[in-house]
């Protein structure tokens, strides 16, 4: 909504949207999402992409044919996405953590819930009040993915320190079980050489 203020977590990533722009594109997919590619679904299914950023991630899922909802709410971002990767498939909405307003509005359940790289934008209280939210859109045999960053914050930005464990007994306590639980290296070279690393989750409906 326009004037509307901007959700917290998002701070910092107007700002540095010319820089980080090319730099989330410069990787792929693949190399991005390499630990959970076997767990992401064949078929054609529906995608929420939560935090979808360039755009690139909901790109890769609509070039092999399903369907994506991309959340993104820095304008920035997400007007330089429908350029970059403009898809019938894709629809773009203005939305973000912890509400998911315009998201629950549409009492819709989906297929695979990304969150990369979004969750540890959220203080303690938001995280506590965003799992139910994302549980209730994740489809019965549905599949959530989540990433966890570790190391400096980069400097005007909004982030927290969350750990897999933590995140693991919030996902339990909301009915879902994990799946896949890694520690990765960070792909940018000049997050790797700071120490920032990666933990990889995935989750299932616990029943």
């Amino acid at each position: 909504m326009s004037g509307s203020p901007k959700p917290p977590g998002t701070q910092g990533y107007a700002e540095q949207a010319a820089e980080l722009i090319p730099q989330y594109e410069s990787i792929s997919f693949v190399a991005h999402h390499e630990a959970e590619l076997h767990l992401l679904p064949m078929v054609p299914s529906r995608i929420l992409d939560i935090g979808a950023g360039t755009g690139l991630d909901a790109a890769w899922f609509a070039e092999q044919g399903h369907s994506v909802l991309a959340v993104e709410p820095t304008a920035e971002f997400r007007h330089a996405a429908m350029r970059l990767h403009p898809s019938p498939l894709i629809e773009w909405l203005d939305d973000a953590l912890p509400n998911l307003d315009a998201v629950m509005g549409r009492a819709q359940c989906f297929d695979v819930l990304m969150l990369s790289a979004v969750w540890m934008h959220l203080d303690e209280a938001e995280r506590g009040m965003a799992m139910p939210r994302v549980v209730s859109l994740l489809a019965p045999e549905g599949l959530m993915v989540l990433s966890l960053r570790h190391g400096p914050v980069p400097a005007g930005r909004r982030m927290f320190a969350v750990s897999g464990e933590e995140t693991m007994e919030l996902a339990r306590r909301h009915g879902l079980r994990t799946v896949l639980n890694t520690h990765t290296g960070s792909l940018q070279a000049r997050n790797r050489a700071a120490g920032v690393t990666w933990t990889r989750l995935a989750f299932k409906h616990a029943g």
